[in-house]
């Protein structure tokens, strides 16, 4: 057997492998899903991605001339982890999310046959590949404000066979000329929900994006109106960039006085995130101890051109806060 054959056959069972990792763990269960994982390979996503080392960075590569490090590059491709692909002056802009946080997002997203698909933040393509698998390209557009990135992500999917619409754009716009969408899939940590989306929305659509450490999942019924509930799954990805793109608050640090092991504790932390620039830290941990620990689950967000509001258990009861305004003290 050649070496090219050899490393297609180490590649397909790394692959089947991966696959069935990720059915083992619950997170394809729909077997459209299971199919479009099974069919559309990562490696062909990320030929190389880049490894913290000290201070600096260490690149893996497909085609490194050294047959362990192509080995390792691999290893990683098929490990169930967020793998870092671009790097600008040090800071990391894009990357391949972490294969079983993706699984649960093309869950919750909730598609079905025919629907039309906007993805903001095209990466290196594998999701919007995956959404190709499930959909029809004709059904899938993704949009990303790096020329580079869609450039790169365009090349992948093409060499698969696939063609969704790969917009070099500002997300946080949209796409209108694609629209009208039924859901909207964001794959960048948001501050706040850009309005222009829910224009491009038909009533009912579903919008499911990262917003503090969470994943928001919102209902569309207007161009004026969304809301809707955070899902139990923890979600960090890179910020959205773009001119609108509102500024969002900084992660708060260890406020000085609380617990450590509060404030490491990760629904603690969503909500400080949340409520950041709204209540102070001791506020934030007397409500969460009140309320007797809540999940991310009990948290809502509301949009509309008149603000936008997150909310606990109740968008017109007593804990509503305003998302995205800085402190005034």
């Amino acid at each position: 057997m050649g070496a090219h054959a050899e490393l297609r056959d180490v590649r397909q069972a790394a692959h089947a492998a991966q696959v069935r990792e990720l059915t083992a763990a619950g997170v394809l269960d729909d077997p459209r899903w299971r199919a479009a994982f099974s069919a559309v390979p990562r490696h062909a996503f990320v030929p190389y991605y880049w490894i913290g080392r000290g201070a600096g960075h260490e690149r893996m590569w497909c085609e490194d001339p050294d047959p362990e490090r192509r080995a390792r590059w691999l290893r990683g491709v098929y490990t169930d982890t967020p793998l870092a692909t671009r790097l600008r002056d040090g800071e990391l802009v894009s990357s391949s999310s972490q294969p079983s946080l993706m699984a649960k997002m093309l869950d919750a997203l909730a598609v079905r046959d025919g629907d039309n698909v906007l993805e903001i933040g095209a990466g290196t393509g594998y999701n919007a590949a995956l959404l190709c698998h499930r959909l029809g390209d004709e059904h899938v557009t993704t949009v990303d404000l790096d020329e580079e990135i869609t450039e790169s992500a365009r090349a992948h999917l093409a060499a698969l066979g696939y063609q969704p619409a790969v917009i070099t754009g500002d997300g946080a716009r949209g796409c209108p000329a694609r629209a009208p969408f039924d859901r909207i899939l964001v794959t960048c940590t948001l501050p706040l929900i850009p309005l222009a989306w829910l224009g491009q929305c038909r009533p009912g659509a579903r919008i499911l994006a990262p917003l503090s450490t969470g994943l928001i999942a919102l209902t569309v019924r207007d161009a004026e109106f969304a809301e809707g509930r955070f899902l139990h799954t923890s979600a960090y990805f890179v910020p959205l960039r773009g001119a609108t793109a509102a500024a969002s608050a900084a992660t708060p640090g260890v406020p000085y006085g609380l617990p450590y092991e509060l404030v490491e504790n990760e629904r603690f932390q969503f909500m400080l995130v949340l409520t950041a620039g709204t209540l102070h830290a001791r506020e934030a941990l007397d409500l969460w101890r009140r309320e007797d620990r809540p999940s991310r689950e009990r948290f809502g967000v509301t949009v509309t051109p008149e603000g936008q509001w997150s909310w606990l258990d109740d968008p017109q009861g007593p804990y509503v806060w305003p998302l995205g305004e800085a402190d005034s003290s």
